[in-house]
């Protein structure tokens, strides 16, 4: 469990740290046309690679494909800290991404391998002290890397972390009664997913920029996605177990999960970019604001296991969500002199919010299939979480950069580049015109946010179980 506790506070704060830094990486890049692909490639790989470990992890032994999860994590670190360009950096981004595929489901697989599910929300709201510490450290650290250093030194905090979770991992962890089988790899089904996961992000990505060959991209995602249904029904043995999809209440947190997770990150990313841009705040002082987000969402997942027990989950959900959407309805309506203790208000709401959602989504869908597939069903809330964030980065960023675009009028994108930074010292002319753009590209993002809430709404009134599930 010491393992396990670190490895998830080393890739919690990568995320909290990187999106701290972002405006920065942007900045001295010249990164804001591509800004999306740093987080995008990183949550890509995440995503292909998770259901192939979860299937390497049940044949293999979870220690194994362990540790090959944090060795890859901690290469990619590395590379990340040395980029040069914004090409190399989303190379690096990638190879961490691939590392963190192993690392992240694996966290849960194991904790769902040696507690009952009445202890699980216990052991997994501790667990959560690792992510909320991270939360809580990682703004700060990288606040202060970026003001005081270079962005460079955010990704270099996480090598000796990475060695250090390595060396634990391999001296104190333990299979015990873990049969190894033959392992039997679905390679059309890793073939169709990857196809149709890449062509899904290539085109939101080139939304902006060639409608046509978005469009095109996106019927090859809808084609390699059917192929995978197709695939994985007749396989033996599928990558993708389909009899978990024939518990309705599993897919609504499946689908909740992977859409919140898609509000999360455009939180999580264009929070500190409003900040900055537009509040002149450091990054130190933006990451404070995020902060309360991650300390709120820890102490929040103490009381999941006490709600799950007492509500029927539909109606939680319904009502956290409720709440949520009108503090970003405040977002998607605020002007340039919107008050500044407003944000950490609804940070704390965002915070409180997914707190309870989602780790009701991580226990609920463990709980509701049969013990030889909860491997399988940790796999795919992760899939669906990564594939949440890698979609929606995509999205977010084409949403961004059309709207500025559209507002230019005779203003060179270069200096929004310039403007979106971690500087308080960038000085531009036409600055209250620029800072006018960024806020409606800013409010075009949490407009989006906020229908995706009213879609979860939609989802969970429709989940037929009325009943408190035990």
């Amino acid at each position: 469990m010491i393992a396990v506790f670190i490895a998830t506070f080393m890739t919690s704060v990568e995320v909290t740290i990187v999106t701290t830094a972002l405006p920065a990486i942007i900045s001295d890049l010249h990164g804001l046309a591509f800004q999306s692909w740093i987080m995008s490639a990183y949550l890509l790989t995440t995503a292909i690679t998770t259901p192939i470990y979860g299937k390497m992890a049940d044949t293999l032994g979870r220690k194994r494909v362990f540790q090959w999860g944090v060795l890859l994590f901690t290469i990619g670190s590395f590379l990340s800290g040395i980029s040069p360009s914004i090409f190399f950096l989303v190379a690096a981004r990638a190879i961490q991404g691939i590392g963190a595929g192993a690392v992240m489901p694996l966290t849960f697989t194991i904790i769902a391998d040696y507690y009952s599910f009445k202890e699980r929300a216990k052991v997994m709201a501790l667990n959560n002290t690792a992510w909320g510490l991270s939360a809580l450290v990682g703004p700060l650290v990288g606040g202060f890397l970026v003001d005081h250093l270079s962005w460079h030194w955010v990704f270099f905090v996480n090598v000796p972390l990475g060695l250090l979770v390595f060396v634990i991992i391999a001296i104190g962890y333990t299979e015990s009664n873990f049969e190894k089988r033959q392992l039997t790899i679905d390679w059309l089904g890793i073939l169709w997913l990857t196809v149709g996961l890449v062509a899904l992000l290539l085109g939101i990505q080139s939304l902006d920029t060639n409608l046509a060959i978005s469009m095109v991209l996106l019927v090859v995602a809808i084609v390699g996605f059917g192929l995978l249904v197709h695939q994985e029904t007749r396989f033996n043995d599928p990558l993708i177990p389909p009899e978990m999809f024939r518990v309705k209440t599993f897919n609504v947190q499946i689908l909740t999960a992977t859409i919140l997770s898609g509000v999360l990150i455009g939180f999580q990313v264009y929070l500190p970019i409003w900040l900055q841009s537009l509040y002149r705040l450091p990054a130190t002082g933006a990451g404070m604001v995020v902060t309360s987000s991650s300390v709120m969402w820890l102490t929040a997942s103490f009381f999941v296991g006490g709600l799950i027990a007492r509500f029927v989950p539909k109606r939680v959900i319904m009502l956290v969500v409720t709440i949520q959407l009108v503090f970003y309805l405040m977002l998607v309506f605020a002007n340039i002199h919107f008050p500044f203790w407003m944000f950490y208000i609804i940070s704390a709401v965002n915070g409180t919010g997914m707190g309870i959602v989602i780790s009701m989504n991580t226990i609920l869908s463990q709980h509701l299939v049969s013990d030889s597939l909860v491997g399988s069903a940790t796999a795919i809330l992760t899939l669906g979480r990564s594939l949440g964030q890698t979609v929606m980065t995509g999205v977010y960023g084409a949403i961004l950069n059309v709207v500025i675009r559209m507002q230019l009028h005779g203003i060179s994108f270069s200096k929004v580049n310039d403007v979106i930074s971690s500087s308080t010292n960038v000085r531009v002319t036409n600055r209250s015109m620029i800072d006018g753009i960024i806020l409606n590209g800013l409010h075009s993002v949490f407009t989006l946010s906020a229908v995706m809430m009213v879609v979860v709404l939609v989802i969970n009134f429709a989940d037929p179980n009325k009943k408190i599930i035990k």
